[in-house]
């Protein structure tokens, strides 16, 4: 894509830069960015799939980063503790986005929705889920195995990455919301990077683009991630409910709007 500055472009970057701010608010407390900036990446710029998919990630990254670094700093996170976590969720976001030109999506996208709507149910019928620790349920050795087929999905496909971390360490590793929360923003990050370093070398990434949503993620991200230190499970949990149902409908509606509009 050929880089051209004129006032064109600037209103383009200033719409992506706003929508990439936003998204990252909502990312870094119940996930689901993704679906706000890759259809504004593909409807207001002009790239291809493929070009949108790179820099997503590109911009993602930026969004994941500074949430997490909020959080390790808060000491809501050990990151030598879930040393484990982050390597293979790095290792499964590899593949994931090696495998994504071979591989069928459309399976997933039909199954999708429905894991996503189950998501939201589990925590809208569960108020009291999240707000306390809980007993672990699996050992960091078989959570391993767990973040590493979410880094995979992420490196393959995305929506609703966060939110099935988070699910990930509230049920199976007994977390409170917040600190569930937090964990799942530095698994996203690995997974997001992890994508970035492959797609760095298919050179489909359109970095004036990416670098100027970075920095409307990292400022988006940051303040949602103070959002979710000052507010709590009070925050997350309808947070979850809403992003997850948004993301079904809207999954639900690229998979079937065809037979309503033939």
């Amino acid at each position: 894509m050929n880089f051209i500055f004129n006032s064109e472009t600037l209103w383009l970057l200033l719409a992506l830069f706003s929508i990439a701010l936003i998204a990252g608010f909502i990312d870094s407390i119940a996930g689901g960015g993704g679906l706000i900036t890759i259809p504004a990446l593909l409807a207001l710029s002009g790239l291809t799939p493929a070009e949108a998919l790179a820099t997503n990630k590109l911009q993602a990254v930026g969004g994941s980063f500074s949430a997490s670094l909020y959080f390790v700093r808060k000491k809501t996170i050990d990151l030598w503790q879930c040393k484990f976590l982050i390597l293979t969720t790095f290792i499964g976001a590899i593949i994931g986005a090696s495998l994504v030109r071979f591989l069928s999506k459309e399976v997933l996208e039909t199954l999708l929705p429905i894991l996503i709507i189950v998501v939201g149910c589990y925590f809208l019928f569960s108020p009291k889920i999240g707000e306390k620790d809980q007993k672990p349920r699996l050992s960091y050795a078989f959570m391993g195995l767990i973040t590493a087929l979410i880094g995979f999905y992420d490196g393959f496909f995305g929506p609703a990455t966060g939110s099935f971390f988070t699910l990930a360490f509230v049920t199976l590793i007994g977390f409170n919301l917040i600190s569930a929360t937090a964990h799942a923003k530095v698994m996203n990050f690995t997974s997001n990077f992890g994508s970035l370093l492959f797609f760095a070398f298919t050179g489909n990434i359109v970095w004036h683009i990416g670098l100027i949503m970075l920095l409307g993620q990292v400022i988006g991200a940051t303040f949602g991630a103070r959002m979710v230190i000052s507010k709590g499970h009070k925050l997350i949990r309808p947070m979850l409910v809403i992003v997850s149902f948004s993301i079904s409908v809207k999954l639900l509606y690229n998979n079937y709007a065809h037979f309503f509009l033939n």
